[in-house]
């Protein structure tokens, strides 16, 4: 699900292959959770870049089947299950992290790319949504904590309560992402940003990202577990798991238009 290169010293790359549309399932969460040791073990991490194996899709968004299997142990590090504990573990590692988006990053795939420090995108090809409320439940993963820290309280609820698919370069105007790049000129972009950075001194990129934590604002540890329990809480409920049912009997978490158009099947 997970494939590691390390193109040169102080660079990881994460390619996530879990077909047939990425879901965010608690298979893929433990071996992120597996990679992120690694790197955070490695002395000699710089900046890590997670992009997707599949055209279509950064993560489609977590998987709903398998919403009752994830691990929702305290983990020692922040006390948080183990995905928002990953989070905050991506934003605190002394090195830096990058979403590198060509496709559908939806749900928990937006998430995940608000929990990196850089987020590219391909013009073309990106989408960003958080498509939650949709279904009938808020975002869990960490969209309600840090997307308004981006993109500011009004468009983060613009982007919430619609449940729209965005466009690159509209959420490179909203600050959901730092920059949209022409698709012929990504991979070269993401790459030579990544090397540039790869040659630098560690010490003082911990520096400068511990820094702007410190003073340019990340979410307190204790606002996750009560939006993730009102996400697990909201999709438990009966009227919930009968819209979820009906979607998973028209497509939902299968390779199709359903998916495709996710946004617009929610609002029929």
């Amino acid at each position: 699900m997970l494939h590691i290169r390390r193109p040169v010293p102080g660079y990881y790359r994460a390619t996530i292959d879990n077909p047939p549309l990425n879901l965010f399932d608690p298979e893929l969460v433990a071996e992120l959770q597996q990679f992120m040791t690694v790197v955070e073990g490695d002395d000699e991490t710089r900046v890590v870049v997670f992009d997707s194996a599949n055209p279509d899709y950064f993560i489609a968004h977590v998987d709903l089947v398998k919403a009752d299997q994830f691990d929702l142990t305290p983990q020692p590090t922040t006390g948080l299950a183990v995905w928002p504990d990953m989070a905050i573990r991506m934003e605190r590692a002394p090195f830096v992290t990058v979403s590198a988006i060509r496709g559908r990053a939806r749900g928990v795939g937006s998430e995940f790319a608000l929990a990196t420090d850089i987020r590219f995108a391909s013009r073309e090809k990106a989408i960003l949504c958080q498509p939650e409320v949709g279904f009938g439940f808020p975002p869990g993963g960490g969209g309600l904590e840090r997307l308004s820290l981006n993109t500011g309280r009004a468009r983060a609820l613009e982007i919430i309560v619609a449940a729209s698919d965005f466009d690159a370069d509209t959420a490179e105007r909203y600050g959901w992402i730092n920059r949209a790049v022409a698709d012929d000129d990504f991979e070269e972009f993401v790459d030579n940003w990544a090397r540039r950075v790869a040659t630098f001194d560690r010490s003082a990129i911990a520096l400068a990202k511990r820094t702007l934590n410190d003073h340019g604002g990340l979410p307190e540890v204790s606002w996750f577990s009560p939006t993730q329990q009102a996400f697990f809480d909201l999709l438990a409920q009966p009227h919930v798991q009968q819209r979820v049912g009906g979607f998973l009997s028209s497509g939902l978490q299968q390779a199709g238009d359903f998916e495709l158009n996710l946004p617009d099947q929610l609002a029929r």
